[in-house]
């Protein structure tokens, strides 16, 4: 059975500033006002084709819908070149670019990897890295890239045990053990035909678990780094141009694989490396790991995101980001450097989780996801069977709901309680030591005891001004969600401000500082009268109240999302492609330039523009350091063409663990690799708008351009061409 999904929607692409004064329309208007909204009938509104996105894996991959878009044979053939000319990274996505196992991916994705490597009296992350010859390529302890060796459709055998169980816990406990059966089977079957290191099956849930896929993939622990370009040309523009376009980044980094025999693996297939890149118009398919989205989620699911946690998020970042800006102000030098990276992150998430927020709050958008719904509803009512089994699922998703916002003060007020990254040292100290202190008091086994001990101990001492500030601001969390006369505020601040609360426990806790604790636990003199742990103590009720609800309907909110996936795919098969889940996908789109800001962003830039930026922004100098430059690109070197582009856009649909993914023709050549998403793109959580969102690619003729007369490396380039020769066997 497959019924029709779409219908055209019949409103055009709007301005973002639009979109805005919609959103906050749909806060303040009245239910039975919102027909209109900024000029649209919302109730004509439509889902589009494509809502659900194109993030198509391969186990169902869409041969015909490529071959009839863009006139080329997608045929089974092209579809096994591109799965296994691509890895995955850890957090990321690359691709073999030559049959001697060179490997691009993104700067970004490596910047960690460039520290580990680099050697006493090195600065790679500032000079950036070349290996002049293969045996200068180094090492990178701990690290692995991952092949997609073959995908397997295993639902029919996952649903035909657990059908037959009677209780969620006994259909958990079927699921695992039919999972864990089927992984030894591929292991027994592909255990003898990797060309890697290792070989290992990852099982994915795939439509919220109402499909299951096993990936078998080649592990390759022997990999190395051959060529990384300077941090600041890798992010150029820094927190200020993320989730932004036009963009001036050079993102690129080149690792390669080595085989078991210690030499340069040899792959079957590789990306040839365009010579031509690409012009506005042309089609291009970006193959990667496109992190967790929410677009099969229920309205009702959305609508608490929207009223709920999503917004309890962007306040506990923002807040969060303005602590560490105050701080590092005022900062020494390192402090400050250790606080602008961690700052980034959260800037990071920040921009990310406020373009959510303002997707959810966009009517239209909304309207689109409830046709959509509205349509997979009639569907199920259609068919007598579908609607015995799933007639419920949408009503009982929203009963979940009902029951979270319930619980929404304390889910705001309780949210990264445990964060190791931006909690309080001395509120993890505390929540630990009194786990101790009763495990002592209860005579636990003594290893038990002694590794809380242990736990304890490897919580180091943050900047003290820091640590005030993200205790007060904990306090700040339980006065502003619960209420000032709440008995949890009252019993924790007792009859203090938030600041004098932080001041009072920094100055009369033993779990003030590591040492302290330390001595405490040793001599035996730690009891239940610090008053860390009274504050614990009273705690403790309402945050096992709230995780005992939490943990009850996570579960049931997780069966229930099953059971949607099932029915969705039962009616709809692969037309709706699953949500992103890390795992290997394709997708298509177009270069293609859009409206922005009352001007036209144009499909790519060029050096001409880095430069402009580096200039226009002082130089570097004061506020203008995010565009800053090495010494060597300062003035453009010898022989730089700079018309070269530098970045791109298209429409293909990534998210999150894409940085790195090739961006290749349909004759499989490279001609970009994926770093980021425009602002328009963060709305990609829910929905799939190609009018006005991009992703972002650094053009493989920079990346050339560079290569050749910046870094010298000309042993790179010859790899590269001798690749793009022999590729299109």
């Amino acid at each position: 059975m497959r019924r029709e999904l779409w219908q055209t929607t019949r409103t055009a692409p709007r301005p973002l500033a639009v979109f805005v004064t919609m959103a906050m329309l749909a806060l303040v208007l009245p239910a039975q006002g919102r027909a209109q909204v900024g000029g649209v009938d919302l109730d004509t509104v439509r889902a589009g084709q494509f809502d659900y996105g194109k993030m198509w894996t391969f186990e169902y991959p869409p041969s015909d819908y490529f071959t009839q878009t863009y006139g080329f044979q997608a045929d089974e053939e092209w579809f096994q070149r591109a799965r296994l000319s691509v890895l995955r990274i850890p957090g990321c996505s690359a691709s073999f670019v030559s049959p001697n196992g060179l490997v691009a991916t993104n700067h970004h994705c490596v910047r960690g990897v460039v520290s580990r490597i680099t050697q006493e009296g090195e600065t790679l992350l500032d000079s950036g890295f070349v290996a002049t010859t293969l045996e200068d390529e180094r090492q990178i302890p701990g690290y692995y890239a991952d092949q997609l060796l073959a995908v397997e459709d295993v639902s029919d055998q996952v649903f035909a045990a657990t059908d037959a169980a009677g209780s969620e816990e006994e259909k958990e406990r079927v699921r695992g053990e039919v999972l864990d059966e089927l992984e030894q089977a591929l292991l027994r079957k592909y255990g003898t035909r990797i060309t890697g290191d290792s070989v290992w099956v990852q099982m994915i849930p795939l439509y919220n678990g109402g499909r299951y896929s096993a990936y078998v993939f080649n592990r390759f622990t022997d990999v190395r780094m051959v060529v990384a370009a300077e941090l600041q040309m890798g992010f150029f523009g820094g927190d200020p141009d993320n989730f932004t376009y036009p963009r001036y980044a050079l993102d690129f980094a080149f690792l390669r694989v080595y085989g078991k025999d210690g030499k340069p693996y040899q792959p079957t297939h590789w990306l040839g490396w365009s010579l031509d890149g690409v012009e506005e118009g042309d089609a291009v398919f970006v193959i990667g790991n496109p992190g967790s989205t929410n677009r099969l989620k229920s309205i009702a699911q959305l609508e608490y995101q929207r009223d709920v946690s999503v917004p309890a998020l962007v306040g506990w970042l923002d807040s969060r980001h303005a602590i560490l800006g105050e701080l590092r102000a005022s900062a020494p030098p390192d402090l400050a450097g250790q606080l602008r990276n961690r700052m980034f992150g959260l800037s990071n998430s920040l921009k990310a989780s406020g373009g959510r927020l303002e997707a959810l709050n966009d009517p239209v958008i909304m309207a689109r996801k409830a046709d959509a719904e509205r349509r997979l509803r009639e569907a199920i009512a259609a068919d007598p069977e579908l609607s015995a089994d799933y007639g419920d699922v949408f009503d009982r998703l929203a009963e979940i709901q009902v029951e979270r916002r319930d619980y929404a003060p304390q889910h705001t007020a309780f949210m990264q309680l445990n964060n190791r990254g931006f909690s309080s040292a001395f509120q993890r100290r505390a929540r630990l030591g009194l786990g101790w202190l009763e495990a002592v008091e209860q005579g636990q086994p003594a290893d038990s005891i002694a590794l809380l001990a242990t736990e304890i101990s490897r919580i180091s001492d943050t900047d003290p001004a820091l640590e005030r500030m993200l205790l007060t601001a904990r306090f700040e969390d339980f006065q502003r969600t619960l209420g000032a006369d709440n008995p949890i505020v009252r019993a924790t601040l007792g009859g203090r401000t938030p600041e004098q609360a932080a001041d009072y426990l920094l100055s009369e806790s033993v779990f003030a500082t590591a040492a302290s604790t330390s001595q405490a636990m040793e001599n035996g003199t730690l009891d239940k009268s610090d008053p860390a742990i009274v504050m614990a103590q009273e705690l403790r009720p309402a945050y096992r109240e709230y995780l005992e609800v939490w943990n009850r309907l996570g579960p049931e909110e997780s069966a229930l999302e099953s059971d949607l996936g099932r029915v969705r795919f039962a009616v709809y098969g692969r037309e709706v492609p699953p949500d992103g889940t890390f795992s290997p996908r394709i997708t298509d789109g177009v270069v293609k330039s859009y409206e922005y800001n009352g001007t036209i962003a144009p499909p790519y830039t060029t050096f001409y523009g880095l430069y402009d930026r580096y200039v226009a922004h002082g130089r570097g100098e004061g506020l203008g350091a995010e565009w800053e430059l090495p010494l060597r690109w300062r003035t453009p070197p010898t022989g730089l063409d700079l018309a070269t582009p530098l970045n791109f856009v298209s429409t293909s649909d990534t998210y999150g663990g894409n940085s790195g993914s090739p961006a290749v023709t349909p004759q499989l050549e490279l001609v970009g690799l994926n770093f980021d998403r425009n602002i328009d793109g963060l709305s990609r959580d829910f929905i799939y708008l190609p009018a006005r969102g991009r992703n972002v690619m650094v053009d493989v003729r920079a990346i050339r351009e560079a290569l050749e007369k910046v870094y010298g490396a000309d042993r790179i380039l010859q790899e590269l061409n001798a690749g793009a020769s022999a590729s299109g066997r």
